[in-house]
């Protein structure tokens, strides 16, 4: 009886390297996490309606207001 030995030759090895970089070069090219959804914060319009709007387009500082400059900031339609 015959036993064959499989051997992992350094050919073989390379070319299962280089087919696992094509899989992996074609996974970051069809990337389904690429298209994220942008962030929205609800804010308060000076006419009192609620809006949503892209985080990113906010400045980096922000302040708290007062209930007080609240209520004299937002515009009664009556």
């Amino acid at each position: 009886m015959k036993t064959t030995e499989s051997k992992v030759t350094r050919r073989k090895l390379v070319s299962w390297l280089g087919v696992m970089s094509l899989f992996a070069v074609a996974g970051a090219a069809f990337n389904p996490w690429k298209n994220k959804k942008p962030k929205l914060v609800k804010m308060l319009t000076q006419d009192g309606r609620l809006v949503e709007v892209d985080a990113a387009m906010l400045a980096a500082t922000r302040k708290k207001i007062s209930d007080k400059e609240l209520q004299t900031w937002v515009k009664k339609s009556s």
